[in-house]
């Protein structure tokens, strides 16, 4: 039995593939680097990042969108509240209902940060690539986006 090769073409994607996870990681740290918005974990991160897009939730829609058991997002929630990232306010047609939302000075914060890592890759397109390699860039974010809708 013999044993088959891969393809170029297949070894060219493999190579590929990781070339982008680690040119990936190098962008999103250096991003980080930009504006740290907290040292928060990331089922944290996700959290907030789940309400930013999504609006104020319970706890239970928050752990079932998530994955986890309401405990545990009890738990993460908690330490958001602590942190002063988000709060609760009762449901007004079911007060045995807490909606956990997104603080107005966390909401700064986040805006701050973002724009912050904005103007940070802004300046380094400029200052790194010439108007071609940016139109070529244009055109690669274009292909990624094919490639997170998949």
């Amino acid at each position: 039995m013999s044993a088959t090769r891969p393809s170029s073409e297949a070894t060219q994607a493999v190579a590929l593939v990781g070339e982008l996870r680690s040119v990936f990681s190098r962008l999103k740290r250096r991003l980080r680097e930009q504006a740290d918005v907290g040292d928060f974990n990331d089922a944290q991160k996700s959290v907030l990042l789940r309400l930013e897009r999504n609006g104020p939730a319970t706890v239970s829609m928050l752990a079932r969108a998530e994955g986890v058991r309401p405990q545990s997002m009890r738990i993460t929630v908690a330490a958001l509240e602590a942190a002063g990232a988000v709060s609760g306010k009762a449901d007004p047609e079911d007060g045995r209902q807490t909606f956990v939302s997104l603080t107005p000075s966390f909401v700064k914060v986040l805006k701050t940060g973002r724009l912050a890592r904005e103007d940070w890759l802004f300046r380094a397109i400029q200052a790194q690539l010439t108007p071609r390699e940016r139109k070529q860039l244009a055109a690669a974010v274009k292909l990624l986006g094919k490639l997170a809708d998949f």
